[in-house]
């Protein structure tokens, strides 16, 4: 089931610098009655700015600027365009713009035609195609003991592929 927080501009009212936070969303979630997962749906015309906490699914496709601190996962749509201080998730999709930092404890993906400007953290990074991307990706979650770099890549690649058939 999705909330439609963009119902109020099709009532003829300009939704003016909405203040979108945990008690707001818990209220929401209470009237959804998808007891498996909660998804909250930010419609086009949605626009809002300050921090933003859930923990189930929320997708946006109007405009956002703030920060953003979940454990859940987020899909910013085609037609979104987020400015985040800081971004804090489980996943994120992106076919949409997004400006800011972005940590993810899980997966973050880049859908084709995206538009993505800051630093990624992630243990999993998918760019499709006809995404532009600027910025740093930070990908392993702990320090390893050997350097990876201080090797040629033809004798990095041989010892992955030695470890993987160890591993059958």
């Amino acid at each position: 089931m999705l909330v439609f927080l963009s119902l109020f501009s099709k009532l003829g009212q300009k939704y003016v610098n909405p203040t979108i936070n945990i008690q707001t969303i818990s209220t929401i979630i209470l009237i959804m009655e998808n007891k498996e997962t909660n998804e909250t749906y930010f419609g086009q015309e949605t626009e809002f700015d300050g921090v933003l906490e859930f923990t189930d699914s929320l997708v946006i496709a109007g405009k956002f600027h703030g920060t953003i601190k979940s454990t859940g996962n987020l899909e910013i749509e085609k037609t979104a365009v987020c400015s985040v201080d800081d971004m804090s998730i489980k996943s994120l999709i992106v076919a949409g713009k997004v400006t800011g930092n972005i940590h993810a404890t899980d997966r973050i993906e880049f859908c084709s035609g995206s538009i993505v400007s800051g630093d990624l953290d992630s243990p999993k990074l998918r760019i499709a195609d006809d995404v532009e991307y600027e910025g740093q990706v930070t990908m392993l979650e702990e320090n390893t003991e050997k350097d990876l770099f201080a090797g040629s890549s033809v004798e990095f690649k041989n010892a992955l592929v030695t470890k993987i058939v160890q591993a059958r």
